[in-house]
């Protein structure tokens, strides 16, 4: 008899992209990093914002626009104090808005490390499960392919998701068939069927189960 696990991953991106940038001191097509730092400019009632970036190359600096010309008393705050005391979480938070660095200069070095939190979820007395159910939570968008983080997570090859896919033992939603070429999605719930799989109990190990 079959019975289900049901197991919580919450996926967070490692490493911030970086935006390519012109470094007029290194005169060539450098990264640039995030420094974690803000710099925040009163001029009278108006406030600017950003967020500082290094050359990693020579260091030079870089400043990614939060806001800029903004009225002091159209800001929160929490908001402004988060900024002058470089608060880590919102520092991460901009950092990682690859959106708005890409709109910005237009080319990004995106990575796809991620730290993965696990979770299995209800009462597990009884035994292991043959049906594994993986619901994802992003703690931000990751440019992490669906399949790379499933072989890398459960310690099973890609062409092997590939064949329970074609099998019908793993089944994605949303996205299908195309689910595992794609990136990780927020809200996307897998079913694998690992029944009569002889490796079942350390995939589920692996799983976090």
């Amino acid at each position: 008899m079959s019975s289900l696990l049901r197991i919580h991953w919450t996926i967070a991106p490692e490493i911030a992209p970086r935006p390519l940038i012109n470094c007029n001191r290194c005169g060539g097509l450098k990264a640039y990093r995030c420094s974690g730092k803000f710099r925040v400019n009163a001029n009278g009632k108006r406030i600017d914002a950003w967020l500082i970036y290094r050359c990693s190359g020579c260091d030079n600096s870089w400043n990614f626009g939060i806001f800029e010309r903004r009225n002091r008393r159209d800001i929160e705050p929490a908001l402004l104090a988060a900024l002058e005391s470089n608060d880590p979480e919102l520092a991460r938070r901009h950092a990682f808005d690859v959106v708005a660095l890409r709109n910005k200069v237009g080319r990004v070095e995106e990575f796809s490390d991620a730290i993965v939190d696990k979770q299995a979820l209800g009462d597990r007395k009884g035994g292991g499960g043959t049906i594994l159910e993986l619901r994802l939570e992003l703690e931000m968008p990751t440019s992490l392919r669906l399949d790379r983080l499933l072989a890398n997570e459960l310690g099973i090859s890609r062409s092997r998701l590939q064949t329970l896919e074609e099998r019908q033992l793993l089944v994605i939603d949303p996205d299908g068939a195309n689910a595992l070429r794609k990136l990780a999605r927020e809200g996307t719930t897998l079913r694998l069927d690992l029944t009569g799989e002889p490796d079942r109990q350390a995939i589920i190990r692996a799983a976090g189960g």
